[in-house]
């Protein structure tokens, strides 16, 4: 009975892990970010069983020394996948830093829900989503200049859609062919740099168009 209530223990807080997991990554997912669901799943899950295999080395096998000595190293080591996440952009820019901050985050998450500290893990990743989307907003509004990433399917078409694109700006803006974040050969991707920052969102109005497959206001 103790055997089968420690193991219903195990598999409910690694089950919590994927949850928080999939809340997580599918706010970065949205947004194309090279972290998405499965890989803050993965993080959040490791990290608990970092943490369960610590508390089972202390109280299973009797092992007297720090049950966190395990758990802790997630913090340092994560900091190796987070920094495969920062890039620098032809323009100079760093882009990255708050995907690899999230996954640092979500880790620590993880390493309180394999304690046992259901309050604060769920606390952290209400307070963490919010943040992502309420301050990315707040940013948007500060900058004096928009970038909307566009990707198409048909790069011959990429004239006729600029085109569009540019009576749905209304602004003076300049082009740049980026890599396109689906990876798909054959596709194109456009940064439409804006000069400035626009009132209101029309990437659903670009999203329309024929061709385009996905767009988004980078942050």
């Amino acid at each position: 009975y103790i055997f089968m209530e420690f193991i219903y223990k195990v598999a409910f807080r690694l089950a919590l892990t994927v949850i928080i997991g999939v809340v997580i990554g599918s706010e970065r997912a949205k947004h194309g970010r090279a972290a998405g669901i499965r890989t803050h799943v993965l993080v959040c899950m490791g990290a608990a069983l970092t943490s369960l295999i610590g508390i089972y080395a202390a109280k299973e096998l009797g092992n007297n020394g720090d049950m966190m000595r395990i758990a802790a190293q997630v913090i340092s080591g994560i900091g190796f996948l987070g920094a495969g996440m920062i890039i620098l952009k032809d323009n100079n820019v760093i882009m990255g830093l708050t995907t690899a901050a999230g996954v640092w985050t979500t880790a620590i998450i993880g390493i309180a829900v394999g304690c046992g500290f259901y309050a604060g893990a769920i606390i952290a990743t209400v307070l963490l989503v919010l943040s992502l989307i309420i301050f990315a907003r707040l940013e948007r509004r500060r900058k004096s200049v928009e970038v909307i990433y566009v990707e198409i399917d048909d790069m011959y078409k990429a004239n006729e859609i600029i085109e569009k694109i540019s009576s749905l700006i209304d602004k003076e803006f300049a082009l740049k062919v980026v890599p396109p974040k689906s990876g798909f050969q054959g596709n194109l991707g456009i940064d439409f740099i804006i000069s400035r920052r626009l009132y209101h969102d029309i990437t659903s109005d670009i999203r329309e168009l024929e061709n385009v497959v996905y767009t988004e206001i980078e942050q």
